[in-house]
């Protein structure tokens, strides 16, 4: 497996907010940043936020968030003021106005910036866990927030628990004979003009390197070589990391769907590649905050 000489961050993957995890465990870390005045919160309901406009956040005071939120410390900005993330559970009603509405991760985070697509991500990944998993995986009881917002600690057996992340592979495949074909697959959960890479989660005991191998050929039937490590990003849906890769097929022909995860298998041209993602031609790509599409997209430009 080799890693991307000059990589292309993927989209949700800048490490544009300083996260000052050195200052979780300080006592009254959230209720003193509640109350400064230069502190800045994201409030997210379901997995929306408020956007200032189509690719900018809106940023709120402590003092606009309503009751009940589940709070975290996402870090601080350039000039040292505190961020903070309000969590509340999906509701139809949106806890405020927003100058350009709310939007979900998946639909806006290709098109913020690096720090405002870092802290919506790191929001959504903690929040959610905050949500729910209220009570301790061992014993049952109901655990106490703690290290503003980033771990539990079980007040009866004492065990600390913290936010979990499954590592899950996504990999396009190259021709072995044709430079300018790539191999998606339609999952059976979609419409079926839409297609994307092969992915699945990483099982215990099992590499990365084995994992595409595996996965790809349970998908696609394709045996495949030249394992590319391309780059990674967090996805919570609910909890990922996201792996990206390019391999190679060993032989084309053997391509076909698994028939029940994947209900079929396609070899695009690069030209049908360009068309997908200029949003024409016969195929819905992934949209562009997924890492699947960076994946696409660079191998349409020559940068894989």
């Amino acid at each position: 497996m080799t890693a991307p000489d000059s990589p292309r961050l993927p989209p949700l993957a800048g490490a544009a907010v300083d996260r000052a995890g050195d200052e979780r465990a300080a006592p009254g870390l959230i209720d003193s940043a509640r109350v400064a005045a230069d502190t800045r919160v994201l409030v997210l309901t379901g997995d929306r936020a408020p956007l200032a406009t189509p690719s900018a956040l809106h940023w709120v005071e402590p003092a606009m968030v309503d009751d009940g939120a589940a709070w975290a410390f996402l870090g601080r900005d350039a000039h040292g003021a505190a961020l903070l993330a309000a969590v509340f559970e999906a509701a139809d009603d949106e806890p405020f106005h927003a100058p350009a509405g709310w939007g979900g991760l998946r639909a806006v985070g290709g098109e913020l910036s690096d720090h405002d697509a870092g802290a919506f991500v790191e929001a959504l990944s903690v929040g959610r866990w905050l949500l729910e998993a209220p009570y301790c995986p061992a014993c049952g009881a109901l655990t106490m927030t703690v290290d503003a917002g980033w771990s539990r600690r079980c007040p009866s057996c004492g065990r600390q628990h913290f936010p979990r992340t499954d590592p899950a592979v996504i990999v396009a495949i190259t021709s072995a004979d044709d430079p300018d074909a790539l191999l998606l697959g339609s999952n059976a959960l979609w419409g079926e003009s839409r297609f994307s890479c092969f992915a699945g989660f990483v099982e215990a005991g099992e590499s990365l390197e084995a994992a595409v191998r595996r996965e790809v050929g349970e998908e696609s039937g394709v045996q495949v070589t030249d394992v590319r490590y391309r780059g990674s990003q967090a996805w919570p849906y609910p909890r990922s990391l996201m792996l990206g890769f390019l391999a190679t097929a060993a032989d084309d022909s053997s391509a076909r769907a698994d028939g029940e995860e994947i209900v079929a298998v396609r070899w695009f041209t690069r030209d049908e590649i360009g068309a997908g993602l200029a949003g024409e031609g016969d195929v819905a790509l992934p949209g562009r905050a997924s890492i699947a599409h960076r994946l696409i997209s660079d191998w349409y430009a020559g940068r894989a």
